[in-house]
């Protein structure tokens, strides 16, 4: 009796946990369908209001967008190259970090430890004059380079990277491939870096998403037309004067914005959940 009342309690408790995660999924998935339902409408329907049925202006708005005066094809391939190669920078680099701290035992690591967590404190709006004085001084504006390189110095990233080493790379491993004789720099390539696939693959979605859609650093560098990414043509899409404004181009820039991502997530989305959980709990 006691076993079936305890069956019971668990199947309802699974049921609750299943219409919770339903409505979220629902809220979550329902405004990328209002998206792309509102890319396949013009700018007068879309001023009458919402409808949940698609129509049939898709093919126009992309049209529009593609002949008109802003360069769409040239800002996602601008995206493309500073989310790429932001994501793997990123990854590579905080990984080797955390590695050279989970890894050895030397005076002051604990401080360095303490100090990169900290810089995550420090919001980037603060740091935003200065560093547009430094680029403009290296003479870098319309560049490429101060988007990516200051990627290399991610605490976020660092950090839970570095948990996820305490979970699941172990110092006797890291002892048997010296024992071997192989090279620090090969032990980190061979061993370190294919334990930590999940959390790097969890890890790059989540650099990759921020770097695509950053908006407040790319508009204080990024001044012509051919070096400019997606966020910033949108937003340009968006402040034109009322005679050239077309809502429906607008929401046709934005889905056509979103599929590299939708991508990304999809070729990586088999590791998000393994490294998350992993990750987020110490062994």
């Amino acid at each position: 009796m006691r076993e079936e009342k305890t069956r019971n309690t668990v199947h309802a408790r699974r049921a609750v946990a299943y219409i919770v995660l339903a409505i979220i999924s629902f809220l979550c998935l329902f405004w990328f369908y209002v998206l792309f339902i509102n890319a396949t409408r013009s700018n007068g329907e879309l001023g009458r209001g919402f409808t949940a049925i698609p129509s049939t202006h898709l093919i126009e708005n992309l049209k529009n967008l593609m002949t008109g005066t802003l360069p769409v094809l040239r800002g996602l391939l601008n995206s493309l190259i500073v989310a790429s190669l932001t994501a793997f920078l990123c990854t590579y680099f905080s990984t080797m970090t955390a590695y050279s701290i989970h890894a050895y035992d030397y005076a002051g690591r604990k401080v360095i430890f303490t100090f990169i967590l900290t810089i995550m404190m420090i919001p980037t709006q603060v740091t935003a004059l200065g560093f547009v004085k430094l680029v403009q001084g290296l003479h870098l504006e319309d560049n490429f380079i101060p988007l990516i390189v200051p990627s290399i110095a991610a605490p976020v990233t660092f950090f839970y990277l570095k948990q996820y080493m305490d979970s699941n790379l172990p110092g006797e491993l890291i002892e048997a491939a010296r024992i071997d004789g192989a090279g620090e720099l090969r032990i980190f390539n061979t061993v370190a870096l294919p334990l930590m696939r999940p959390a790097i693959a969890v890890q790059a979605i989540f650099t990759f998403v921020s770097s695509w859609n950053n908006y407040f650093t790319p508009s204080l560098i990024l001044h012509a037309d051919k070096s400019k990414t997606l966020p910033i043509l949108i937003a340009q899409l968006r402040a034109a004067d009322w005679l050239k404004f077309d809502m429906g181009q607008v929401y046709a820039m934005i889905a056509f914005s979103i599929f590299p991502v939708i991508i990304v997530y999809l070729v990586l989305s088999k590791n998000i959940v393994g490294g998350v959980s992993a990750g987020a709990v110490k062994g």
